[in-house]
């Protein structure tokens, strides 16, 4: 039996949560867990900026989070940021510093992307996940709606609202009236109508809370008599009545209400009271699995080389009708000639080769659309669409890799001169030159080698001399570096073995 621990962290929009998990035989069990409660979202102003104190809060959170990774390799934790880091302007500048005080990288994930790893949490805490079953989770700045069967999600919507700017918006210093609620319920349910419906149609056979305001409705029901083992529409109203009677949170008096939990407890009933209206539920069950164990789940297949994210690769090859044979050609060149720069790219775990072999075997997805420009079109979709497994860093690099597999590299000149990207797309657009011809010919016989001031490809003198639109490609490309101030000189020897032979 072999033991191992992973770590997932969750920048949610109300609470910062660490998880540290023990794999046994491809199971998880918690072992740590750290919450702390930042409120991301209530430091997000008009104009959607994130305030000073909210970026603080964040940090000391992020720093105390360090201490505990401390031993960890990058490989065994993975942290993931939720609505309110998408949305804020200055989150790229945040990120910078909550890297540094987490010590490890984080992720700004997509909302379907967010709803997919809620799922696999809520599925591997399930007694029965084999049920077709409605998955609703409530956060901070969204709330992620999932029908799902058999660890597989069927349907994944990420709706943008939450329970701290409803708190925030309708209910003020803790007040709570008829029409604020009425007005709250009212602005839920006018988001819900846009799911509703085909979520209905597709069907359920038991809805499912998660999360921070699942998990206090369902305790304060249960602890108050309001309601016996779910969350169900009459104890909610029951609620309801309860909390307008109060009229505000100091005088609300409820057994099981939490300190940290109490400022978003309105605006997270409004939208769970819309869910029950509009989805017509009568109960629903409560799950600890949330997004946190999703991430710990999905990265155990990382771990065991399982990824999604190969998976989802192959399913957009299928999607657009790629000629496959070509772009696995053009992987294996553009990752051989990688590897001529950067030996590690050679281990096929290497993240900066897999991007790589991703890039290449995606980089024609756009011819679907239309050939003329195709670069800008498959850049377009792999930026755009749900990619699940991949964070929006992640799509935003391939996009980047992708658009500048050919036509001009002004396109890309914004990225720093010192990434490694520059290398990967130098191997990236040689290997589409040395393959226009699609002839299914092997290794071509290159070498590709840093020089004073940039890099020379060498080729077999022969073997070019027989190719003269490949030649001629190659000079456009010399033409290309030099347009923004790079070098790239081309060079013929004779007997020049082909990439990858060990004695070239």
């Amino acid at each position: 039996m072999t033991t191992e621990l992973i770590a997932a962290v969750d920048l949610g929009s109300n609470s910062f949560r660490l998880q540290i998990g023990r794999i046994v035989n491809d199971q998880i069990y918690p072992l740590d867990g750290i919450k702390q409660p930042v409120r991301l979202a209530a430091g997000l102003s008009p104009d959607r900026r994130l305030d000073d104190e909210a970026q603080e809060r964040a940090l000391i959170a992020l720093q105390r989070f360090g201490e505990r990774l401390s031993g960890f390799t990058p490989d065994a934790v993975r942290a993931v940021a939720t609505n309110t880091l998408r949305v804020a302007k200055n989150a790229s500048q945040f990120l910078v510093r909550a890297e540094r005080a987490l010590g490890f990288p984080i992720e700004v994930i997509a909302g379907r992307e967010e709803a997919r790893l809620i799922y696999v949490g809520v599925a591997h805490n399930l007694p029965d996940p084999h049920k077709q079953q409605l998955i609703v989770d409530i956060g901070g700045g969204s709330t992620e709606f999932i029908i799902g069967k058999s660890f597989e999600p069927l349907m994944l919507e990420s709706l943008y609202m939450g329970c701290v700017a409803f708190s925030l918006r309708y209910f003020p210093n803790g007040r709570i009236d008829k029409r604020a609620l009425k007005e709250a319920e009212i602005a839920a349910r006018r988001e819900l109508q846009l799911i509703a419906h085909p979520y209905r149609e597709v069907g359920w056979e038991e809805a499912v809370g998660s999360s921070g305001s699942a998990k206090a409705l369902y305790e304060i029901l249960q602890q108050n008599g309001l309601a016996d083992g779910a969350i169900t529409l009459d104890g909610l109203e029951r609620l309801r009545g309860v909390m307008l009677k109060a009229g505000s949170l100091d005088k609300l008096e409820l057994a099981g209400t939490k300190a940290d939990r109490m400022p978003v407890l309105f605006g997270g009933f409004a939208i769970m009271s819309a869910v029950f209206r509009e989805f017509g539920l009568e109960r629903m069950l409560f799950s600890e699995g949330a997004l946190r164990l999703g991430v710990l789940y999905d990265l155990l297949g990382r771990y065991h080389h399982h990824d999604l994210r190969d998976a989802t690769v192959l399913a957009f090859l299928d999607r657009y009708k790629v000629d496959v044979e070509h772009a696995a050609e053009v992987a294996s060149t553009a990752r051989m000639l990688l590897a001529e720069l950067l030996p590690r790219v050679l281990d096929a775990e290497d993240l900066d080769g897999r991007f790589l072999d991703w890039a290449a075997r995606l980089h024609e997805i756009g011819v679907s659309i239309a050939h003329s420009s195709y670069h800008k079109h498959s850049a377009y979709i792999v930026a755009n669409a749900d990619m699940p497994g991949f964070s929006q860093m992640d799509q935003a690099r391939l996009s980047r890799l992708v658009l500048a597999h050919r036509g001009k590299l002004a396109r890309v000149a914004s990225i720093d001169p010192a990434s490694v990207d520059w290398l990967m797309i130098l191997s990236l657009r040689l290997a589409v030159v040395l393959h226009r011809a699609r002839d299914g010919r092997s290794l071509p016989p290159v070498r590709l080698r840093a020089v004073e001031g940039g890099h020379e490809l060498v080729c077999d003198d022969q073997w070019l001399a027989g190719l003269p639109l490949t030649a001629a490609s190659l000079h456009e490309e010399q033409a290309q570096w030099s347009g923004i101030g790079r070098t790239l000189q081309l060079r013929t020897e004779p007997a020049v073995l082909p990439l990858g032979n060990p004695d070239g």
